[in-house]
């Protein structure tokens, strides 16, 4: 150990001993530590931090026992009882099966505190809340899927506060929306084991995955995801489903620099550009062909700030993770300045808005991806340039003008069908009179 030096102040005496004891635990291979993290804490700027948050209930060590948590840890102890109980199994099989595997669900976690780590001799308190969290959350996504308490097996009153209507109603959404917190995650490999203790077989991550779909997704796509990393992994997977057809860029618009200039969506709804919802929900699904730009449904609501701002969080910090939603709130960004454009976009059915006003939901566009940009190689940057091009197109420009001009009014419409069939007869007249005047 290195002798402390007198005359240096306290603090860095202090400083010493802390940098001698992170340089003991400094993994050996550093890349392959940071490989195994997938769950981050997130930096205070001050800006939207309480959408990193949880309000109602914490998961994992990060927020555990915060003093405006503390409540639901009454309901997680219920939960873990009423778990127990359903499955016809004491605790202890249960920490077994997750004290073999608590070196890798401690490692998941970025920047844990020593009271948690096993090196510190808190294993047991680790494993306590790796189950106690494990069982509520799987309890709260069963009997919120599953409706009713009768389904389940399980003996909760009616007027439960969580596991009833009642907490469907007025407690699980504040829930729903805890999980899908970066901070606030739970590895799947903890839900996992606690399914396969439970049932005495060994469960796929399907199962799990297709538990989470279907109490997170508000369009549950039940597909073959594989192993997945916790619930906003999860999530984030189902949102971005590839489609079937496979995209292939041309290499015309690949020779672009920069970033496009594109207008907004009425503004390119005024140049000829139509707007049509995609069939399939996936957020990668955006193209544009034959003056048409097909855009998949996106919910709006008061917990989409949230649950964009976590996930577009998780994208920065996970290695090998892609920047696919964020490129995608960064591509709506460009066509959303104002109310105009969510109301145009609510119209053709592409942004469901349950916020209070358009201005509102323009605002939450515009403010969830500033500063951000699309890569020069990114595919929506190959859209944007594709619909670029159309838009400056005078042919394309004409054809829209007219038809704003003579289409879009039926009277119009009529007016301008009368006045042709006039000028056709008028023709004919004179051809015959010519005709007749030969003769």
């Amino acid at each position: 150990m290195d002798p402390l030096t007198p005359s240096l102040d306290r603090n860095l005496n202090d400083w010493i001993v802390e940098v001698n004891e992170n340089l003991k635990r400094m993994p050996s291979d550093e890349h392959q530590h940071h490989k195994k993290v997938s769950i981050y804490r997130v930096p205070h700027t001050g800006l939207n931090d309480k959408a990193y948050r949880p309000q109602a209930v914490s998961f994992g060590p990060y927020h555990h026992d915060n003093e405006h948590l503390r409540p639901m840890e009454e309901h997680k102890q219920r939960a873990l009882l009423h778990f127990l109980k359903r499955c016809g199994k004491t605790l202890k099989p249960f920490l077994e099966s997750l004290s073999k595997v608590a070196r890798v669900i401690e490692e998941s976690y970025d920047m844990l505190d020593s009271k948690w780590s096993s090196s510190e001799g808190a294993a047991g308190q680790f494993l306590k809340l790796m189950i106690s969290d494990g069982c509520f959350m799987l309890k709260i996504m069963r009997t919120s899927t599953q409706r009713t308490s009768i389904q389940t097996g399980d003996s909760y009153a009616p007027d439960d506060p969580i596991f009833s209507y009642h907490g469907e109603r007025y407690t699980i959404p504040s829930i729903k929306r805890d999980m899908l917190m970066l901070e606030n995650q739970l590895p799947t490999l903890v839900l996992n084991q606690l399914v396969t203790v439970a049932t005495d077989s060994k469960q796929d991550y399907e199962y799990i995955n297709n538990l989470i779909l279907k109490f997170c997704s508000p369009f549950p796509r039940i597909t073959k995801m594989g192993k997945c990393l916790h619930v906003l992994d999860v999530f984030r997977k189902s949102m971005l489903m590839k489609p079937k057809k496979n995209f292939q860029y041309d290499l015309v618009f690949w020779m672009g620099y920069g970033q496009n200039i594109i207008r907004s969506a009425a503004e390119l709804e005024e140049a000829g550009i139509r707007f049509k919802k995609n069939r399939t929900k996936s957020l990668l699904d955006i193209s544009f062909a034959n003056g048409v730009l097909r855009l998949p449904v996106i919910i709006v609501n008061d917990t989409t700030e949230s649950m964009f701002l976590n996930l577009m969080a998780f994208e920065r910090f996970h290695l090998g993770a892609r920047y696919e939603l964020t490129s995608y709130l960064s591509f709506m960004d460009k066509i959303i300045d104002n109310e105009q454009d969510i109301a145009l976009l609510h119209k053709r059915g592409i942004i469901q808005n349950n916020l209070e006003t358009d201005k509102g939901a323009a605002e939450l566009f515009n403010s969830m991806s500033k500063g951000m940009m699309l890569a020069p190689d990114d595919r929506l940057n190959f859209v944007l340039k594709k619909v670029s091009k159309y838009r400056k197109n005078p042919w394309n420009v004409w054809r829209a003008n007219l038809f704003h001009t003579y289409f879009r009014n039926p009277w119009v419409i009529l007016s301008l069908i009368a006045a042709v069939l006039l000028f056709a007869l008028t023709i004919i007249q004179t051809v015959y009179a010519v005709l007749s005047y030969n003769k």
